[in-house]
């Protein structure tokens, strides 16, 4: 089965996203916006189980509380023509980010993580110019917090469903 992990930022924030993300993004339905920390992996229940789980524990448990902000968007062109609300990079993320590529998690990593909400993709060249050229006039003045993170996995219809939360910083 494919699992990912990923945070869900907070009401304010995915409700800012989704007023994007209904109009340009095609997995709106799929998935509530977030932040990927982990990118698809394979994984059989035992694995998740004994091994998955407990690492994701002692990270969670090892790890405080952080905030972020998110002042503007990016994109990934011209790689793809993704538009996302940039969070501003931090060393709390990174460092949880790192945490979740180490020890008994898988660590393929396709991309350099870029800490991001994606609210617009699979836009033709031309809507994505539109769409990127108005959104990136705008400013945003968003701060939230995580203290959590989720294990997702993905159901046959492509959508994403939480298998367990971690609590940040509570043993």
């Amino acid at each position: 089965m494919r699992y990912g992990i990923a945070v869900f930022p907070s009401k304010k924030v995915q409700d800012v996203a989704n007023s994007y993300r209904k109009r340009y993004d095609p997995h709106y339905a799929l998935i509530p916006p977030h932040i990927t920390m982990k990118e698809a992996f394979e994984a059989d229940e035992q694995e998740i189980e004994n091994k998955i789980i407990p690492e994701l524990s002692e990270i969670a448990k090892n790890t405080q509380p952080f905030t972020y902000g998110v002042y503007k968007v990016s994109s990934f062109s011209p790689v793809t023509n993704t538009i996302y609300l940039k969070i501003e990079p931090s060393e709390e993320i990174f460092e949880l980010n790192d945490k979740l590529h180490a020890g008994e998690l898988p660590d393929e990593k396709d991309f350099a993580f870029v800490p991001h909400i994606t609210i617009a993709q699979k836009l033709s060249d031309e809507e994505f110019s539109d769409v990127y050229g108005s959104l990136r006039m705008l400013k945003f003045d968003l701060n939230d917090k995580v203290d959590r993170f989720q294990l997702l996995y993905q159901l046959e219809n492509g959508a994403w469903s939480v298998y367990e939360t971690f609590r940040l910083g509570k043993g």
